[in-house]
């Protein structure tokens, strides 16, 4: 007989009786905000660290039906900025006495096939990181009472869910705006991300904007998906144009490393005095020497806690659906004048 097989659990009946308190104030002890006096709980805690007993989640989640899961889906972990979000969010949500269940998604358009699983689980609900939901699903969650929270992306009309926080990316992107009028250029250019998300199409329109306060417009426009390949081949043809930008910002930092790559290594061209580059996200490549990117900075730790706040609230089924759009700050570097 293995040891495995001999395994037995601590219940908490046990721990009860050593410290001398009911099983009930073993159950408050380890429930987060009930009511219970320290000495007691101290108590609990002293036998159940002794007996070597944890407290058996599934059996409280059939008491109080709630699993104390919270889903998180993201289809870019490759993406610094959302591997980082990912780890903010599971840290978040861990402080508030639940558990992370995180599931990756290959692409953005592969979300809908996993939200439906994760309902399985008995999720007490979702945040979906920059991905676009159908409305059948939406409608799935609303049907089963699980609140969706959407990060770094506004919810188009259709979706059902109980909130959005992002980052105010049309303030940010017209940062950038202004910081490459005031430092003398005259060509930039913008290269979005996918083309029909709301995060691209704000920073487009942010930069656009704060490009004609002063009298400026595109002297370029391109598409680089989001990840490095696709700000290469962008880069490529705004670079190998016959009026070639004399600055280029990126809707990510990703693509914006790209730039920096490709002016350089294939243009030979000098940064910032040949090309000014800035990105958005505030990545942790960015701020590495060989890069010493100028970015956007959305605030991703407030992000992480508004949501999961947010969702939290939903769950009281007293707060309508939120809307937050957070400040952002422009970090600058050496990629720009």
């Amino acid at each position: 007989m293995t040891d495995a097989s001999k395994r037995r659990w601590v219940t908490s009946l046990e721990v009860a009786q050593l410290a001398g308190v009911s099983r009930s104030a073993v159950s408050r002890s380890f429930t987060p905000g009930a009511s219970i006096a320290e000495e007691t709980r101290w108590r609990v805690l002293e036998a159940a660290e002794q007996l070597g007993y944890r407290p058996n989640a599934i059996a409280r989640s059939l008491n109080t039906r709630r699993s104390g899961l919270i889903g998180v889906v993201v289809a870019d972990v490759g993406n610094p900025f959302y591997a980082r979000l990912v780890e903010a969010l599971a840290i978040e949500i861990q402080a508030r006495g639940r558990a992370p269940l995180v599931f990756v998604a290959k692409e953005a358009g592969a979300t809908d096939a996993l939200l439906p699983e994760l309902l399985s689980f008995q999720v007490d609900g979702v945040l979906v990181a920059s991905a676009t939901l159908s409305l059948r699903v939406t409608q799935l969650y609303t049907a089963a009472r699980t609140p969706i929270v959407l990060l770094d992306r506004m919810a188009d009309d259709g979706e059902d869910v109980s909130g959005d926080i992002s980052a105010d990316n049309v303030a940010g992107a017209a940062m950038v705006a202004e910081l490459f009028a005031t430092t003398g250029r005259r060509r930039p250019a913008f290269i979005a991300g996918l083309e029909n998300t709301s995060t691209s199409r704000d920073r487009a329109a942010g930069f656009v904007a704060g490009l004609a306060r002063h009298g400026l417009s595109l002297a370029g426009r391109d598409a680089g998906q989001y990840n490095y390949a696709g700000g290469q081949a962008a880069a490529r043809r705004l670079l190998g144009a016959r009026e070639r930008p004399d600055a280029i910002f990126c809707a990510n930092d990703e693509m914006a490393l790209a730039v920096l790559d490709v002016a350089r290594g294939e243009f030979g061209l000098s940064v910032p005095e040949g090309l000014s580059v800035a990105g958005f996200d505030n990545a942790a490549p960015g701020a590495l020497a060989a890069y010493n990117l100028t970015t956007v900075d959305q605030g991703l730790e407030r992000m992480a806690s508004e949501a999961v706040g947010m969702l939290e609230g939903a769950l009281d089924a007293s707060h309508p659906p939120g809307r937050l759009r957070l400040p952002c700050r422009l970090v600058g570097r050496a990629t720009t004048l």
